[in-house]
């Protein structure tokens, strides 16, 4: 009887420890348990921790609620206008009703990623590629909204979406590229042209500064000379009269030919050496048959005034003298036809250089 009831004893044991180990379950932390009785839910959730179920009546399933980071494959897609790309993201989740996770859906994290796919397809349709490159924070959020709408009703809460990439063709690259260069081209000329006007309106207050005092563009200048002389060079710098340069640009071609036109005159008028001195035979051009052109350019020097006719004027010769006076003058040759409108007689500086000498 003794042997008997040790032996029953130790059995009782066994098959309580047997018992104990079929029953016994840990929960880590992380994790919460679902009960299924006989394959019904149980109410109750079980926490993390040990915890107790009914050997091959229940079973217990855990749910990992941590976030889940899961990448979501590229996918490609036209934008809005018409440009083919390829886009991919990373969505992140977790679960928040361990129960409804399980019951409303098979497998929550296939779930999930088919419809992060088709929301991004989605969002990539409804968008233009500047938003797909510069806006993303918005299109993050309605790609998160499109995604954690049908989520909720599996007990899994979206806490975040990010679009990772975006791939564009080389020839859209190239021509963005393009782009790019060309409005960096235009903000540098706006930038250069508006430093030319600041300048220009500093050079006219230094300009209006300097007109006060003449000596200041001179001292300028020489200043301009020292700093082109301070390295070793061999330039030369010859500073130039700028208003020599005004004065040759307002002269005119027909203002030449009025100023040879005075000088003649003055020549002309230009009184006559007297009487008892011989007169200055004027020079003559070179003797020839034609000139340059074929015109005759032989010219009859002025005959000797004829000292019985002091009054008698010259045959030809225009009367110049005053009232009342008579003198004699020397015969002008005129300015051969051929000579053009613009030039000087042929004589005309060796008829200066004559009137010059002292008689």
């Amino acid at each position: 009887m003794v042997e008997e009831l040790v032996i029953a004893v130790i059995a009782a044991v066994c098959a309580c420890g047997l018992y104990a180990m079929a029953a016994a379950r840990v929960v880590r932390q992380y994790e919460r348990g679902v009960v299924f009785r006989l394959g019904r839910l149980q109410e109750g959730i079980r926490g993390p921790g040990f915890t107790t179920i009914l050997p091959f009546v229940d079973k217990l399933h855990k749910v990992n609620m941590q976030i889940v980071t899961m990448p979501v494959p590229a996918q490609d897609g036209i934008t809005r206008d018409n440009v083919t790309v390829r886009v991919d993201a990373v969505i992140y989740f977790k679960v928040v009703d361990a129960a409804e996770a399980l019951v409303r859906v098979e497998d929550y994290r296939f779930a999930v990623s088919q419809m992060a796919q088709t929301s991004l397809r989605s969002i990539i349709g409804k968008s233009d590629l500047d938003d797909l490159l510069s806006n993303r924070e918005k299109l993050n959020q309605g790609l998160e909204l499109m995604i954690d709408s049908p989520a909720i009703g599996w007990g899994v809460q979206i806490d975040r979406v990010e679009i990772k990439d975006v791939s564009l063709p080389e020839t859209m690259k190239r021509s963005m590229a393009r782009q790019a260069e060309a409005d960096r081209e235009r903000r540098a000329r706006v930038i250069n042209a508006d430093a030319e006007l600041q300048a220009s309106k500093k050079l006219a207050e230094a300009a209006k500064e300097m007109s006060g005092q003449p000596a200041a563009l001179q001292l300028r200048l020489l200043q301009t000379v020292v700093a082109v002389a301070a390295e070793k060079n061999s330039t030369l710098v010859l500073p130039f009269p700028v208003e020599l340069l005004r004065f040759l640009e307002r002269a005119t071609p027909a203002e030449a030919v009025q100023a040879v036109q005075a000088v003649s005159g003055a020549v002309q008028a230009a009184p006559s050496p007297p009487a008892d001195q011989p007169a200055v035979a004027a020079p003559t051009a070179p003797t020839g048959p034609t000139g340059p052109t074929g015109a005759a350019t032989t010219a009859d020097a002025p005959d000797a005034p004829d000292a019985t006719e002091p009054g008698a004027p010259e045959p030809g010769a225009p009367d110049l003298a005053a009232p009342g006076l008579t003198t004699t003058r020397p015969k002008v040759s005129s300015v051969p036809p051929s000579v053009p409108a613009s030039a000087p007689p042929l004589d005309e500086e060796s008829r200066k250089r004559q009137d010059a000498q002292p008689v």
